[in-house]
């Protein structure tokens, strides 16, 4: 690991890459959240606006991952950073004009969205030409590890600045993230060779299509991807009932909020730490399984709590930790799995499928949280949402993941 830690570039990309993922986790949260402060939008409206920041991963996960196999990925990353600083610049403007409103936040939620699909496609496409075979496994690790923990740390993140700044200081301090993770990417020096005519002039439908046949055609990239769509359905249903219970069934004040996010970072952290060394250990396929089961087992405890209490949030920061290291350990090792099967020039494609087949599913997600919660309560809903994690560990304990042992099939280098 040490190694590639003096690579000037892969830090580079590394510091970029975590500045992306906290700015576009923490705005995930903060535009929900002024819309609840500060437009006092219903459960409803809050469920249409989460459904539109993720619907571009639905709508143009495909596309963009042929057209971007066609592209220096470096260029579509640095694009993708200064397009989402400056399309959050306009909600502090607006907001001083007196302009700000839910079509205006709709807007802005589904334009971020559509360029963090490039940048995600981009950047997991760019590590495999970036470092050599034998030590992809370790910058995979790194850069998974950081997005993970940006999932879990930038909401947390994004719930104490909506809350302990105003409006425009809050989403200008969300773009600052993006501006770093240009200036970093940009300083990248290593060339990054165009790809050959043969791709560049081939058919976008047809390019599309490979990546698609090579996800449902191979046993354990094709588990994956239900597997992951699974979760991120029903994780997207249980974070919209969550940021509206946390506030208006537990009463918790805003810092509050913030602080019981901010408490899976640090479990981020360990399960990043433990990601490289149980695999090995254990399998892949049983730290698998066994993570994800204690992942979505400790969100069952949520439903029970009452008050805002010291110890309410307490045992919520409690839970919130081992979520996060058992929730990071699945995330990591599941994404060295798919890397280590993709053929090289294929892996944006790839990427995008899996984006686009396991987070497809979370905009309707987020409009079922909104529906239940509107007519079952936060209570209940909270519940009904936490049970249906249970099907994604399910799915994998039933499927070739869960066989997986120490070392992993195929290899990154295969031409397709």
């Amino acid at each position: 690991m040490k190694t590639m830690w003096r690579d000037g570039d892969f830090r580079r990309l590394w510091i970029g890459q975590t500045a992306s993922q906290l700015g576009a986790q923490a705005g995930q949260v903060i535009l929900p959240l002024i819309t609840v402060i500060a437009l006092n939008a219903d459960a409803q409206q809050l469920g249409v606006l989460r459904s539109v920041q993720q619907a571009p991963i639905l709508l143009l996960s495909l596309f963009v991952g042929a057209w971007v196999d066609r592209r220096r990925t470096r260029n579509v990353m640095v694009l993708a950073d200064v397009g989402r600083a400056a399309t959050l610049a306009v909600i502090p403007a607006a907001y001083l004009l007196g302009l700000l409103g839910m079509p205006l936040l709709v807007l802005v939620a589904f334009l971020i969205g559509a360029l963090s699909v490039y940048f995600d496609v981009a950047y997991q496409a760019f590590l495999v030409r970036l470092v050599e075979r034998d030590r992809l496994a370790q910058g995979n690790s790194a850069l998974e590890g950081s997005r993970s923990a940006a999932q879990i740390a930038g909401p947390a993140l994004g719930g104490a600045m909506a809350s302990l700044l105003s409006a425009p200081i809050a989403i200008m301090a969300s773009a600052l993230f993006f501006a770093l993770s240009f200036l970093s990417i940009r300083r990248i020096r290593r060339p990054e060779p165009m790809p050959e005519p043969a791709v560049k002039q081939a058919r976008l439908w047809r390019q599309i299509q490979e990546g698609l046949r090579l996800v449902i055609g191979d046993p354990a990239l094709r588990a994956v991807g239900i597997a992951s769509a699974l979760f991120q359905f029903s994780f997207a249903a249980l974070m919209t009932v969550y940021l509206l219970f946390l506030p208006r069934t537990l009463h918790l004040p805003g810092a509050a909020v913030g602080l019981v996010l901010a408490a899976m970072g640090p479990g981020a952290l360990v399960g990043s730490l433990l990601s490289a060394l149980l695999p090995r250990r254990y399998g892949y396929g049983v730290v698998l399984v066994s993570a994800a089961v204690l992942a979505d087992g400790v969100m069952l405890c949520v439903p029970a709590l009452h008050g805002s209490s010291a110890a309410t949030v307490a045992a919520l920061m409690a839970v919130n930790f081992l979520f996060g290291v058992f929730s990071q350990l699945v995330d990591v090792t599941v994404v060295t799995v798919r890397q280590a099967i993709t053929p090289i020039p294929i892996q944006g494609r790839v990427v995008a499928t899996i984006n686009f087949v396991g987070m497809g599913l979370a905009p309707l997600g987020s409009l079922l949280g909104g529906y239940l919660a509107a007519s079952l309560g936060l209570r209940t809903s909270l519940l009904l949402t936490a049970v249906t994690l249970a099907l994604s560990p399910l799915f994998m304990a039933l499927s070739p993941l869960a066989r997986l042992g120490k070392d992993l099939p195929g290899t990154a280098g295969h031409q397709p």
